[in-house]
């Protein structure tokens, strides 16, 4: 063989060899690709719902046996019911900042409904899982800054502009929100509605807004979940119902449903109107094809409105509690214990029931979990990962969990919890035994004087480190100022009630 007919016959074998490679690269890109298409749609979907008011004892598989839940119910028996949950905010705005952040609100300033706003250096779930992949959407009450410049919601005690944090800031794609509350029916009526409007990726709304207001939510959610399911994209979904916090408005067939119970037939209606909606959403995932690939959170915000649950016939103090005592503002269990749902097919062994402590606290850990994501670096985190207690693998939750509103703060450690008032003042301290005395009557303070002393201490360590964080000492932001002054333990004035002079 001469020269170039080797030097031919080289190249041949050479161009061969290419080519092949080239095939079998492009086989093993396919493959990746989709081998990557399999794993994202693997990812699961997370659906994390909250009631706005409700109480521990205003759904059926907490036993209520007037107002009808027949959804929430079902999603009791297919997953399993936390009967230990907390808000963590004994009001609505503190507890939304917990929801999303995994951090306790008094570290964002957030120290009541309707004051300070979610700082924008702030992680949340949906920026968590956006670097995942995930779409992103939040739906109905924000509550966490104003979402104008120039207006705030009316009774708002914010600031427009200095306040000024929409749901865009936080990693969400979609968002359907309004800044406070609104009515349940006809959401864009009514005193509530003043700067109050629902923003549609930051722009007023002025469609479809006739009628149940959970149901005027549920139009925008399913869409978004349409289109990231025909997207093959997963997808989390915060939806915060406003029922049924204030104006209560129950439509027609709903009042009928609750004929002979007075002004509360309002407050009974407008729940069923909420699980209505949660079985829609229930609905379509399974028409999509993905309800074995969603897991749902289900719980409320707070404890139920209204001072004393003596006449039941009245709207506002219709809710009920349950057992415990307290109920909206109170850091007695009434007022931050609240109904608790997940379910993830597959995952969590449905019809079960855990009593082991947990709280809103837990949900970023825990999603971060369940989708791989890696919690944010830098930042204490609160909550912990509590997929092992839903699972059943273990009934403990590690990490003590903090309170505070107004001049109490509170930490509960296991079966005990405990109530300060003052840093240094011990003489008003309480310590409950829950699993013994629910209603919290029985202060055993005396009798446990170094559980005392330990759990007490852990309180002023958690008020040190928030306010740290308060001051910014996470953002790593020069000369970081925070919107308004950290509140000291004993320093909340409350406001004097005019009161009526005797004939």
């Amino acid at each position: 063989m001469n020269f170039f007919l080797k030097r031919l016959v080289s190249y041949t074998f050479l161009s061969l060899f290419i080519i092949g490679c080239s095939s079998t690269s492009k086989s093993v890109t396919d493959s990746n690709k989709e081998h990557d298409t399999q794993n994202q749609s693997k990812q699961p979907n997370i659906i994390l719902m909250m009631a706005d008011d409700l109480g521990w004892g205003d759904v059926g598989f907490n036993g209520n046996n007037i107002i009808k839940t027949p959804n929430l119910d079902q999603m009791a028996k297919e997953g399993v019911k936390l009967t230990h949950f907390y808000s963590i905010g004994p009001v609505c705005s503190p507890t939304r900042a917990s929801f999303l952040t995994g951090r306790h609100y008094f570290r964002m300033g957030i120290w009541s409904a309707n004051k300070g706003h979610l700082p924008k250096e702030e992680n949340t779930i949906a920026s968590v899982l956006k670097k995942e992949g995930y779409a992103t959407g939040h739906f109905g009450k924000w509550h966490l800054g104003t979402l104008s410049k120039t207006i705030s919601a009316k009774g708002s005690k914010r600031k427009p502009e200095i306040n000024y944090a929409p749901p865009a800031w936080f990693g969400y794609d979609e968002s359907f929100v309004t800044e406070s509350a609104v009515s349940t029916w006809n959401p864009a009526e009514g005193r509530r509605s003043k700067n109050n409007p629902y923003y549609l990726n930051g722009v007023p709304e002025t469609e479809n807004l006739k009628g149940d207001d959970s149901r005027v939510m549920m139009d925008r959610v399913i869409p978004f979940i349409q289109k990231s399911a025909k997207a093959n994209q997963p997808f989390v979904a915060v939806i915060w119902f406003h029922a049924p916090h204030q104006d209560i408005i129950a439509g027609p067939e709903y009042l009928k449903m609750y004929e002979g119970h007075g002004q509360a037939a309002h407050y009974y209606g407008c729940i069923t109107a909420l699980d209505d909606q949660v079985g829609r959403l229930r609905k379509e995932l399974k028409n999509l094809g993905i309800d074995q690939n969603t897991a749902l959170f289900f719980t409320s915000d707070n404890g139920p409105e209204g001072k004393t649950p003596k006449d039941r016939k009245k709207v506002r103090t219709a809710g009920s509690a349950g057992e415990f005592s307290g109920r909206k503002r109170s850091v007695l269990d009434g007022g931050v214990r609240v109904p608790g749902l997940a379910l993830w097919p597959g995952h969590i062994k449905p019809n079960t029931v855990i009593d082991v402590p947990m709280s809103v606290l837990d949900y970023l850990p825990t999603v971060c979990e369940m989708t791989s994501a890696k919690l944010p670096e830098g930042r204490v985190q609160d909550g912990e990962n509590i997929l092992p207690v839903l699972k059943g693998e273990k009934n403990v939750h590690d990490k003590p969990i903090p309170f505070r509103h107004e001049n109490y703060a509170c930490l509960v450690e296991g079966k005990y919890k405990l109530i300060i008032e003052s840093e240094k003042d011990i003489q008003k301290d309480r310590l409950f035994d829950l699993s013994k005395d629910i209603k919290e009557m029985n202060n055993i303070a005396s009798q446990y004087p170094e559980k005392v002393r330990d759990m007490r201490a852990q309180i002023i360590e958690f008020l040190a480190s928030a306010k740290s964080t308060h001051k910014g000492g996470e953002y790593n932001i020069t000369n970081y100022k925070p919107v308004d002054n950290w509140v000291e333990l004993g320093s909340f004035k409350p406001k004097k009630k005019n009161k009526k002079k005797l004939k």
